[in-house]
């Protein structure tokens, strides 16, 4: 902890102490880390504030009660406890179609609603999934919906830097902008092919992708992080931009977060015209690293 964040933990501590309001005081996260939360407390950003376990689905923006000291802490949400995600139970019942007995015989089976199949059809889908597909000469039923596939989450090959149209060896996480005036620097996320091949022969409905802001670069505040696409498949020797820039995510040193990848840019990269993901700004404003880049890809 920084001795900036440190005197303003002992001023509010000496504050509380004489104002009786109980021992804590109330501030706003401002992301959050692999070590805790960033608060806006007293109106500066206090990096890496530890957490409770009981403090659950921790989001940029809650208002929580921190105990004042040397080294703040949170105690709790204030407001309602939100409820539980349930997304991931949703996702499971889509991919489910039950079966319910898988009989044999040389005669046609007994009881109502059979329909008799008279070509059977089969494909691969991804995921070591298999769909097979039965065509009648008439159907007494109407098919089921077939299931949705089930998420797909793509990480990157490998990141890196460019400067001054040329790989920045010196750096191996995405930067944008520009500390010391060597140039401003572009970085890259690159999958090669996998993005497109786990879209293939599928509708896709949503793709967020997950960054985390690298500590020791730039100012502690929330930075933007500037996103183009690119149509590299690995590592060039000078980095080209295409669509951007977007502004999706905005995140203080050490946060993470997730965003939503535009549906224009989903489409690009579902059909493999766009291969991944880049950044790049101007000047010491923006100035910032990232890494992550994981991409997760819903199905319809």
């Amino acid at each position: 902890m920084s001795e900036a964040a440190r005197a303003l933990g002992e001023d509010l501590a000496r504050r509380t102490a004489t104002t009786g309001t109980g021992g804590t005081v109330s501030a706003q996260v401002d992301g959050v880390t692999d070590q805790g939360v960033n608060l806006m407390l007293g109106g500066a950003l206090v990096l890496d504030v530890p957490c409770p376990d009981s403090y659950r689905n921790r989001a940029a923006g809650d208002w929580v009660a921190v105990r004042p000291g040397a080294r703040p802490v949170v105690m709790w949400r204030l407001g309602p406890d939100p409820a539980e995600d349930t997304t991931d139970v949703r996702e499971v019942v889509g991919q489910v179609q039950t079966v319910r007995a898988v009989t044999w015989g040389t005669a046609a089976p007994s009881g109502s609603g059979w329909q008799e199949a008279s070509v059977p059809w089969v494909r691969q889908v991804g995921d070591g999934q298999v769909e097979l597909y039965l065509q009648t000469a008439a159907t007494s039923e109407p098919s089921p919906d077939a299931p949705t596939s089930k998420p797909a989450t793509v990480t990157a090959n490998s990141s890196g830097s460019w400067r001054n149209g040329r790989r920045d060896d010196y750096r191996d996480f995405p930067f944008q902008g520009d500390w010391t005036g060597g140039g401003n620097l572009r970085g890259a996320w690159f999958y090669g092919t996998k993005i497109a091949d786990a879209c293939a022969g599928k509708s896709v409905a949503s793709m967020r992708v997950s960054f985390t802001r690298r500590r020791g670069s730039g100012r502690n505040a929330r930075v933007p992080m500037h996103l183009y696409l690119h149509d590299h498949t690995s590592p060039p020797s000078s980095l080209d931009l295409d669509e951007g820039p977007e502004e999706l995510l905005s995140l203080s040193v050490g946060a993470k977060g997730t965003a939503t990848i535009p549906a224009d840019w989903r489409a690009k990269l579902a059909d493999g015209t766009r291969r991944g993901l880049a950044i790049y700004a101007k000047g010491s404003r923006d100035y910032a690293a990232f890494s992550g880049g994981t991409i997760t890809i819903q199905f319809s």
